[in-house]
């Protein structure tokens, strides 16, 4: 059994099976949920993590929630403004273990023109050589953010109080990463 510790190279992300997600607060009673269908990323680690960096990188036009009036709106300068700011990205500035199946990933987020901080903690699900030969690494994390923080302030009250939309986000990642050297 492959450990965090062991993993050593060039990783790539697999989008076809990865996912990068999101989910938002609607009208204080629901939840919905979001993904980027375009995105890329790269993990390089030497042995016990040494030198370990993290980027990914998502287009911002590939938003889906499942409903294409929504999608048109996050695109809008509402939300994300995809055709001034086309990509969101991550750079991890640390990477550490915090035990055996937990990476602790923290970097800048850059959502429109806005940097910040965040710091993700990522459940290892293993590695794997899949049918085609290729050395497979899972992982799933998640964190909160908060949208206004990034620039994204659109919202509508409710006559019931409350707003339209969430402040705070929830990011998900699922990860498999394909090694590469």
């Amino acid at each position: 059994m492959t450990t965090l510790q062991q993993l050593d190279g060039t990783y790539v992300i697999d989008p076809v099976h990865s996912q990068l997600g999101f989910v938002a607060r609607h009208a204080m009673v629901t939840k919905v949920r979001g993904t980027f269908s375009e995105f890329e990323g790269t993990a390089t680690t030497g042995p016990d993590l040494q030198g370990a960096r993290i980027e990914l990188t998502a287009q911002v036009a590939s938003v889906d929630t499942r409903n294409a009036d929504r999608d048109g709106h996050l695109k809008t300068g509402d939300f994300f403004e995809a055709e001034k700011f086309p990509t969101l990205t991550f750079r991890s500035t640390s990477v550490e273990a915090t035990d055996a199946d937990t990476l602790r990933v923290t970097g800048d987020l850059t959502i429109k023109d806005v940097t910040k901080p965040v710091t993700i903690d990522f459940e290892f699900n293993g590695a794997a050589t899949d049918p085609y030969g290729n050395q497979r690494i899972g992982f799933e994390g998640s964190t909160t953010i908060v949208r206004s923080d990034f620039g994204i302030s659109f919202n509508a009250a409710l006559e019931t109080g409350g707003v339209l939309v969430s402040d705070k986000i929830q990011l998900e990642l699922e990860v498999s990463a394909i090694k590469q050297a």
